[in-house]
C-alpha cells in the first residue's frame, strides 16, 4: 500500500476523486439498455446524496490537514460513514458488470453502439472511485493518524 501512496499522493487522490465522483452521478443516472437518462427514478437520487457525502468528507479531510480546527469526532464520524458508503459503491460496480454481462446473454437483442464502451468506461470509473476511496482512508491515518478513542472522548 505504502507504494500506491507514492504513486498516488493526497493532493492526487484528493482531485481524482473530487473530479470523479461527479461523472460518477452523471452516469448513475444514465441506462445502458436504452442509452438515455433517467431523471425520475429515486435510487439514482439516494446515490448522488451518498456522493455528496463522500464530497463532504474530502472536504473535511482537506481542511483538517490545513488548520486543526476540526474536530476528530465530526470527522470520525463521516469516516463511519463513509466505510457504510463503500458497500453502496461495491455494489453498483456488480450491478453495472452484471449488465455488461448480459451483453452477450441477449446476443439477439439490439444493443446500442454506445453499450459496451460506456458501460466499460463507467465500470472502470466505479472501481478507480472504490480504490481511492481506500487511499484516501489510508492517507487520513497516515497524516492525522489513528483514532484515539481516550484522546476523542478528552475533549
Amino acid at each position: 500500500m505504502n507504494n500506491f501512496l507514492r504513486i498516488i499522493p493526497w493532493k492526487k487522490c484528493y482531485l481524482f476523486s473530487f473530479s470523479l465522483l461527479p461523472l460518477i452521478v452523471v452516469s448513475d443516472f444514465y441506462g445502458l439498455y436504452t442509452n438515455k437518462f433517467y431523471f425520475l427514478k429515486i435510487d439514482n437520487y439516494i446515490f448522488a446524496f451518498l456522493v455528496f457525502v463522500h464530497l463532504y468528507y474530502l472536504n473535511m479531510l482537506l481542511r483538517a490537514e490545513k488548520t486543526n480546527s476540526i474536530t476528530l469526532n465530526s470527522l470520525r464520524t463521516i469516516e463511519f460513514a463513509m466505510y457504510a458508503i463503500l458497500p453502496v459503491y461495491l455494489f453498483k460496480m456488480a450491478e453495472t458488470t452484471y449488465i455488461l454481462t448480459t451483453y452477450f446473454d441477449h446476443s439477439e437483442q439490439i444493443f446500442p453502439a454506445t453499450f459496451v464502451p460506456v458501460g466499460t468506461m463507467i465500470l472502470l470509473m466505479q472501481a478507480l472511485i472504490i480504490f481511492l476511496t481506500f487511499t484516501t482512508f489510508r492517507h487520513r491515518k497516515d497524516r492525522l493518524g489513528p483514532f484515539r478513542y481516550d484522546r476523542i472522548n478528552g475533549h
